[in-house]
């Protein structure tokens, strides 16, 4: 054995011994294991996909309605969540929106694609993440109908969030509201998380096993976006025109990606807490307990055919 494995094997025995860090890293490995990068990129790439449709049909309709009062309320409580969209779409309230039936039709089939990316995209991660069998999972119009909820639920989620957002701005703006502010929205936000993995999660898994990462999603998700925020505000306010749209489809870009491993992870958190898949170990041979049942949990989960029927079996450990 080299120093630098001793070293290894040393940590790696310390950290499957603790109590804290074990569980921890059972989580940032199930993590990896089920590609959880990878997926992260699918959502965001559709999330950004989506975003863009959906600032267009919320503008077109606020033009359709044609009330500049509460097109300076949704604009400037809404949008104004999103860094430098609520900027740049701000600096137009001045001038009347307008109607277009072709920009409507234009921003819904955008949100129609992007959205229901997303939406397929997520069950999918859910499902992988609990590495339910491909041949158990469901079709293509039950999943069509859980896109649906989710879609209604994220809807319901930001008119709620808004309402309390508004709320607080014309309230004031003492640290007292604020604090408030945030923890009411991050209840919401746990909430709102929970719903979403019961829609977009197998029903083979029970609920009860959810709600764990649910709390660390909605507390994420919540930190992410008040620290994102805060980060494009300050960094991209007086950046020069050109650098700002660079700047600010980058930051979008990374933030959605955060937001989407952050999603991932909590769902994570779920998984090795039901099952109990730690400690894992950082250097094999040897496997652990865990190790061995998220492998086999994984090539089970490759089952596409129900007279498919995969075992997995583990030899006994090289002398």
């Amino acid at each position: 054995m080299n120093p630098v494995e001793g070293v290894l094997r040393r940590v790696d025995e310390w950290q499957q011994g603790s109590p804290v860090v074990a569980p921890v890293f059972g989580v940032i490995r199930k993590f990896g294991d089920d590609r959880g990068p990878s997926l992260s990129a699918l959502l965001a790439y559709y999330g950004f996909l989506s975003l863009f449709p959906l600032l267009l049909v919320l503008t077109t309709i606020l033009g359709f309605v044609g009330n500049n009062d509460l097109q300076e309320s949704i604009l400037g409580t809404t949008l104004a969540q999103f860094p430098v969209v609520g900027e740049q779409i701000g600096r137009d309230v001045t001038h009347p929106l307008e109607g277009s039936g072709l920009a409507l039709v234009v921003g819904l089939l955008g949100l129609l694609y992007g959205s229901l990316g997303v939406t397929q995209v997520a069950q999918r991660a859910m499902a992988d993440v609990w590495n339910v069998p491909n041949v158990v999972r469901p079709g293509f119009v039950p999943r069509l109908g859980r896109s649906i909820g989710f879609l209604l639920a994220v809807l319901i989620g930001l008119a709620t969030t808004t309402g309390i957002s508004g709320l607080a701005t014309a309230t004031g703006t003492g640290a007292v509201v604020r604090v408030v502010s945030f923890v009411s929205v991050t209840a919401i936000d746990i909430v709102l998380c929970g719903v979403f993995f019961r829609v977009l999660t197998p029903k083979q898994v029970p609920t009860k096993d959810l709600w764990p990462g649910a709390v660390a999603g909605g507390i994420g998700y919540s930190v992410l976006l008040a620290v994102g925020t805060s980060l494009v505000q300050h960094q991209l306010r007086n950046a020069e025109a050109l650098y700002g749209q660079f700047g600010f489809v980058l930051g979008l870009m990374g933030w959605l990606y955060l937001t989407a491993q952050a999603t991932l992870y909590a769902a994570e958190i779920n998984v090795v807490r039901a099952r109990h898949l730690w400690p894992r170990s950082v250097l094999q041979p040897p496997l652990t307990d865990a190790d061995e049942q998220v492998l086999a949990d994984i090539a089970r989960q490759e089952e596409r055919r129900p007279e498919q029927n995969v075992d997995v079996e583990f030899e006994d450990e090289p002398t």
